[in-house]
């Protein structure tokens, strides 16, 4: 795997701020490269399913069901696409309002379970095996702002689809 931003200044011999300024360019990169990829293999999509994933921390408390980040993933060609979904936060000041918190978060829980958007031919696939690895990959952050999180989601996704250092490597350098 890619050093740390720490590990990577001192592997170049650049300040911790220059690496960083690095791995931000490279992930502002990412974005457009996965589009297009995924465009030109838009017709071999096999598989979707709709993601709410919350950092582990946050995991224990119902409340934050409404900071979870809710993404579309496509499995196409073994490979995956995400898009980002709008934020569930807009309904919790609504929901609170009246008082009833507790059926609000039961009654919120069990919509999103119903209403999920899914196609899927089996519980072992590409999509099911991206969310693992996405779920282990943001466990080495100690926290994402809400504006940074679709770049690290996109991060995650490009390292999934070109598991190869040296391929990752070589694409970025041609960015």
């Amino acid at each position: 795997s890619e050093p740390s931003v720490k590990k990577a200044a001192g592997i170049c011999g650049v300040s911790i701020l220059t690496a960083r300024n690095a791995y931000v360019r490279f992930r502002n990169l990412l974005p457009l490269w996965l589009e297009n990829r995924f465009e030109t293999h838009r017709n071999m999509i096999k598989e979707y399913d709709e993601m709410l994933y919350l950092p582990e921390t946050l995991r224990k408390n119902k409340r934050h069901i409404f900071e979870a980040f809710d993404f579309l993933t496509f499995d196409y060609g073994d490979a995956v696409y995400n898009i980002l979904l709008p934020s569930l936060e807009h309904y919790k000041k609504r929901l609170l309002d009246d008082g009833l918190e507790n059926l609000h978060y039961r009654e919120f829980s069990r919509f999103l379970a119903i209403h999920r958007i899914a196609r899927l031919r089996s519980r072992e696939n590409t999509i099911i095996r991206f969310w693992n690895y996405f779920d282990e990959f943001m466990k080495q952050y100690r926290g994402i702002s809400r504006n940074s999180f679709p770049l690290y989601l996109k991060e995650a996704e490009f390292r999934f689809n070109v598991p190869v250092p040296e391929h990752r490597f070589k694409i970025l350098k041609s960015l």
